[in-house]
């Protein structure tokens, strides 16, 4: 892949503290980035920073809180001035699982919160400074925008209006040179698949009984295909690489399909008659 060092410059990562954005803010900085890493504990900043250079800049910013988003609009525009920001990683994001007849409308919400409506607050809160610079706006979606299956309704909708979101952006922000891509990662061995374990105990506590009597053999599968992806799945820094390339090729790509799984799933399943997908799809549960 084609690389231009020229647009190395300051970088935004949203939800750096582990996986996939952890393993972007270390290879932008060994790539020479400064790079403002949004995390949500100090902590979590602390130890990113003990594995990088200076030039890492962990924020506090959840990405659903306006006030810390203001605040990290603050400090990246006094750190950048007139040069601007050379690109934006949105790529904080929540899982978990749960039949949709099951899931809390409160957390259908937080997943669209947190995987949609913040990505935009802080795409809007950036592009002034993303403007100034060209900058480039890079967003983690995922295989599951293009493809739904049962048990993750809430991230595959909020994953399809984030694919929707990037293609609007890379249209309404040519006029200023701002390319936008989306990063459509396949199963990538991160603790979303944890943590999405954990939310899904949570969401279901109050209904267990019942949905596990209407889904159980579903919900096993989800659960088997997440401890999988955990065991199994790409290192995060490979699509690390690919958010690389999109901020520095002299031509990026609008998207980047990043393990075999997600280019067969795009090119092959995603193309199939609704009703073979649909079967396709349960049987891998």
């Amino acid at each position: 892949m084609a690389m231009s060092t020229e647009l190395v410059g300051t970088v935004l990562v949203t939800g750096a503290s582990t996986g996939i954005g952890r393993a972007t803010a270390l290879l932008l900085d060994k790539r020479g980035f400064t790079v403002f890493a949004g995390v949500r504990k100090s902590q979590d900043g602390e130890a990113l920073r003990s594995s990088g250079s200076e030039r890492i800049r962990p924020i506090i910013l959840d990405v659903t809180v306006a006030e810390q988003i203001a605040e990290a609009t603050r400090t990246i525009t006094e750190h950048v001035g007139a040069a601007g920001l050379s690109g934006l990683v949105n790529n904080a994001g929540v899982a978990a699982a749960a039949p949709l007849e099951f899931v809390p409308i409160d957390e259908f919400r937080r997943q669209l919160e947190v995987n949609v409506v913040g990505q935009l607050a802080v795409t809007q809160a950036m592009l002034p400074l993303l403007r100034l610079a060209r900058g480039r706006i890079v967003n983690v979606t995922s295989i599951g925008g293009l493809i739904a299956g049962a048990m993750l309704g809430p991230y595959h909708a909020s994953k399809f209006a984030l694919e929707a979101l990037t293609d609007t952006l890379r249209v309404e922000l040519a006029p200023w040179g701002i390319q936008v891509a989306a990063i459509e990662p396949g199963q990538i061995a991160t603790p979303i698949w944890g943590t999405s374990a954990a939310a899904s105990d949570r969401m279901l506590a109050g209904v267990l009984t019942e949905a596990t009597d209407l889904y159980s053999a579903r919900i096993a599968g989800a659960q088997a295909m997440a401890a999988a992806a955990a065991r199994n799945g790409l290192p995060p820094v490979k699509v690390a690489e690919a958010i690389e390339h999109a901020l520095t090729a002299r031509r990026p790509r609008t998207r980047y399909r990043v393990g075999t799984d997600a280019k067969i799933g795009a090119t092959v399943i995603a193309r199939l008659p609704d009703r073979l997908r649909d079967r396709l799809m349960a049987a891998r549960r």
